[in-house]
């Protein structure tokens, strides 16, 4: 069945704009991206974990919501599951007694943050993942841990590296998200209600396309899942602040000009961004990366001040925006109506006859980088039947250059084990 218009969470989810995904698990301790099931679990033994500090960080950094690796590909359980020992559980980690999802989600709570958790449905500990039906039932159970066991969630994440040419029994499996979490997103697999960019590099690229027909299911094959019909799907860009999605002592955060730019090619396209923020063996986030994080806002901050709104006015092909009186401002926020679909499919700026700059969709928050200007007017013409709800002029920072990421630079395309 086509769906091209917004459901009111997906909606919701949209205005939320920007998460931290936090990877933490057995791979922190062995300094390794993806293990094979095999390292013990007595090697979780975090010294200092402190939940509430990823939240707040992620808070401050001016995230809305939270989404925790509660298992990866290695199948280790960051909660006491009743379905394997190979969890928390049998761990030195505060007697075998914790339980990192409760921590995160009790800290969400406190903090007025949204959480959500990630499952991987590839598991290379379980035995019983190579029988399908068995494994459904497992994994099915573990998703029902989850979903009955901590509070509203507002998203589920279920990654497809490892998986392709498998068949899960997704009916199954997103019934149980359906009767226990059903304002929570899915993501990407399954039956998805929001997708994943495509790229581990945070960036999505205009056109971005709300409706589509077929999500990627890993970077590391061309493999995608057709959906059988258009579906309103908004992307999801995940990064990480460093390299490596886990914790590793010799990897350290992007630059401030780095994360800027994949804010404006991730939110700043109409996309979410989900930035991972890898806590180290003490069960912390490290202190340069928390410097980066807040120089990072801090400049954000900056760019995305002394917003002037402008009154919108549409007339046959395309808008007049009106501002109080003359602005100068070098970047400028455009806000399509949703309420009836994506509908722009191509947009212009221009001031007394001279284009400032160009694009094609516009989606939930379009920002436009610009050469500084002083107008009391501008022009956007509009292809499609679309229309805008909103427009501002950011007078803050006309010092502002544009942000460029490394030349050469690429998330790791391999899984080292």
């Amino acid at each position: 069945m086509t769906q091209l218009v917004p459901t009111p969470a997906q909606f919701r989810w949209q205005q939320l704009e920007f998460g931290v995904f936090i990877h933490f698990g057995i791979n922190t301790f062995a300094g390794k991206e993806w293990s094979d099931g095999t390292i013990p679990a007595s090697s979780f033994n975090p010294t200092e974990l402190d939940a509430g500090s990823w939240v707040r960080a992620a808070k401050a950094a001016g995230a809305r919501y939270v989404i925790l690796t509660a298992k990866h590909h290695d199948g280790f359980c960051l909660w006491p599951t009743g379905t394997t020992d190979y969890s928390v559980a049998s761990s030195p980690w505060r007697g075998g007694k914790g339980d990192v999802v409760r921590d995160v989600a009790e800290a969400c709570a406190d903090n007025g943050m949204g959480l959500g958790l990630y499952l991987s449905p590839w598991d290379r500990n379980a035995d019983c993942y190579s029988d399908p039906a068995a494994y459904d039932d497992f994994y099915v159970r573990q998703l029902t841990e989850l979903c009955t066991g901590y509070g509203p969630l507002m998203e589920l994440w279920f990654d497809g590296a490892g998986s392709v040419g498998r068949e899960y029994n997704w009916d199954k499996i997103i019934a149980v998200v359906k009767e226990h979490q059903p304002d929570a997103m899915i993501f990407n697999m399954g039956q998805p209600t929001i997708r994943w960019v495509g790229n581990e590099n945070g960036l999505a690229s205009d056109p971005v396309n709300y409706v589509v027909d077929r999500t990627p299911d890993t970077q590391y094959t061309d493999s995608s899942s057709g959906l059988h019909a258009e579906h309103y799907l908004p992307p999801e860009c995940d990064v990480s602040i460093r390299r490596g999605w886990f914790w590793h002592p010799d990897d350290e955060p992007k630059s401030v000009e780095h994360l800027l730019a994949i804010y404006y090619q991730s939110v700043g396209m109409g996309a979410n961004l989900l930035l991972n923020l890898p806590p180290d063996t003490r069960g912390l986030i490290p202190d340069e990366d928390h410097q980066r994080l807040r120089d990072w806002k801090a400049e954000l901050d900056r760019r995305l001040s002394g917003a002037v709104e402008a009154s919108v006015e549409h007339y046959d092909g395309g808008a007049t925006l009106s501002f109080p009186a003359a602005v100068t401002f070098n970047h400028l926020e455009l806000v399509e109506d949703l309420s009836s679909g994506q509908r722009i499919t191509r947009h212009a700026v221009s001031h007394q006859g001279v284009n400032l700059v160009e694009g094609m969709t516009v989606g939930s928050r379009r920002i436009h980088q610009l050469p500084v200007t002083t107008a009391t007017e501008l022009h956007v013409t509009l292809a499609g039947d679309g229309r805008l709800v909103s427009a501002r002029a950011y007078a803050g920072a006309l010092d502002a250059d544009v942000p460029v990421i490394p030349a050469g630079y690429e998330a790791p395309t391999d899984a080292p084990e």
